[in-house]
Formats: structure tokens, sequence, C-alpha cells
């Protein structure tokens, strides 16, 4: 008898690490993501395949490659598309870690000088620190409205990206354009009412429910819509930072650093911000 076994096959990627979902897996179906008895799931380094995937503009801009390499590299993902945005962050991190080691170099730029500089980040200390996060789904308003969100998934936020870059660039299009300067109002005022009812989409996407201060609980999608559009600004921008406050507990917050002597003298901040970003720029190692 033929044994077919590859002995190539003992040197297949394995997981190099585990992590646990900021999520717990609550928001998600059987046929979105496997969980297992630990909470903790397997992540494997990418493939060569999926490093290309990554360096593609238009499978990037879109989404695809995010959802490719994560369906590759976290098996417990049947359909990324349907992850949360709680959870992007982690996996992005434990894949980079799981294929390149435990440290990355963010180059940046030093506020006021603009002098280019690096840093180099620990990513397990980074993933520890989201990993304790218990994210919660509700906030109250100044005004009294309590907000129950509904995390965006990553196909509903990639739809909503690409509207707003397409806009952009209509926008950036119209400006160095040959129209006339009415010609260019108009097309300014079509851009922004696009952009209006995209942030108006992004808002009510976001909202399961909202309770009334007198303690009346509405989840219907088109009385919160008609809500969203008949309510004053002052209401509107509340709701609005409550939801951005929400989204982003789970997201990696930007490194504290300190300014040296020379730079304070330069006018430098004796300590800043750097965000941390995931790119062509720093994710490769």
């Amino acid at each position: 008898m033929t044994d077919n076994t590859n002995p190539l096959g003992k040197y297949y990627r394995q997981p190099q690490i585990y992590v646990k979902l900021p999520s717990n897996g609550k928001y998600y179906s059987p046929d979105v993501f496997i969980p297992t008895e630990t909470g903790e799931i397997p992540i494997l380094p990418m493939t060569a395949k999926d490093e290309l995937a990554f360096k593609t503009p238009d499978a990037m801009m879109n989404g695809q490659s995010t959802v490719d390499v994560i369906k590759s590299c976290v098996p417990a993902f049947k359909n990324p598309w349907k992850m949360v945005n709680y959870d992007t962050d982690t996996l992005l991190l434990a894949i980079r870690i799981a294929t390149y080691g435990e440290t990355m170099d963010i180059n940046f730029a030093v506020p006021v000088t603009n002098e280019s500089t690096s840093t180099t980040v620990n990513l397990p200390a980074l993933l520890e620190t989201v990993s304790k996060i218990d994210p919660q789904d509700h906030a109250t308003t100044k005004s009294g409205f309590k907000i129950r969100i509904q995390p965006l998934t990553y196909d509903k936020l990639s739809k909503i990206q690409i509207a707003q870059f397409e806009q952009q660039k209509i926008y950036t299009n119209v400006v160095d354009s040959g129209l006339t300067e009415d010609q260019k109002t108009q097309r300014f005022a079509e851009s922004y009412k696009k952009m209006q009812n995209i942030n108006v989409e992004l808002l009510i996407e976001s909202i399961a429910e909202i309770t009334t201060p007198e303690d009346q609980t509405v989840s219907d999608g088109k009385q919160i819509f008609d809500f969203i559009a008949n309510c004053d600004t002052k209401i509107t921008r509340e709701i609005e930072n409550v939801l951005n406050d929400l989204r982003s507990q789970c997201s990696i917050k930007p490194l504290q650093l300190k300014a040296t002597e020379d730079q304070i003298k330069k006018g430098v901040p004796a300590s800043y911000e750097v965000p941390v970003t995931f790119d062509t720029a720093n994710f490769f190692g």
C-alpha cells in the first residue's frame, strides 16, 4: 500500500498564540464563529499568499484582503465579514505577532518639529491591555437618553468607508476640474448631501435601541430613524459622542511618549501621543 503522506506536512504552519476576543463571541452565530471551551482561539501565522493580499491596494480598500487573511489565520472565524468592530484590532495584532514576532517599529513625525523618527512597540503588552477590556454596550447621554449600541460588522463598516472614500474623491476631482463655479457649487452640494446620508446611516446602524428619559424603550429601526431625523442637533451630537466612545472601547490606544530635553527646548510637548496603526508601512516585519 502506497503511503501518500506528504513528508513536508510536519512543516505546515501551526498556531503561534491564542487570544481571547474582546466581544467574547457574544454577537456571533454558529455560522460566523466557532467558540472554544477555554474562550481562547488559535492564531496561525500568515502564508505568502496572505502577505500578498495585504499588499494589494484594491483588496485593502474594499476590505476583502482583511477578510481573506483573517479567514486563513483565524480558523475559528468562518465568516469574518460578520466580525464586529470590537474584535478587529485584537485579531490584526495577534496575526502580526504570530507572523513576525513580538515587536513592531512605528515611524512618526515629532509634534512641532515634524522630525521623522521611530519607536519600537511591545505588541504582547498591547494585546494584554486590550484583552482586559470588558466592552460595555450601553451609555447615557447628557440629555438622559440611554443608548444601546449595535456593534458594526466588518461588511457594514467597509461599505460605509468605501462610500466615504468615493465622496472624498469626487470632492477632490471637482476642485481640480475645469467646471464653472456654479457647476462646482452644485457638485459640492450633491456630494455634501450624500456624505450626510452616509453619516446618518452609520449612526442608525450603530443603535440597537434608545431608552428615553421617561424610561420608554424604542428598538424599531424606522422610529429611531425618524427620531434622528427630527431631534435637535444637540441631542444628535450627544448620541454620536456616546457611540464613538462605545465603538472605540477595544481599539488600540495611542502610545504615550516623552520628549527629550533637546526636543522640549524646540517647543515639543513634554509628552505626546503616537497612534498605533496597522498599514503597509509597519505591518510587515
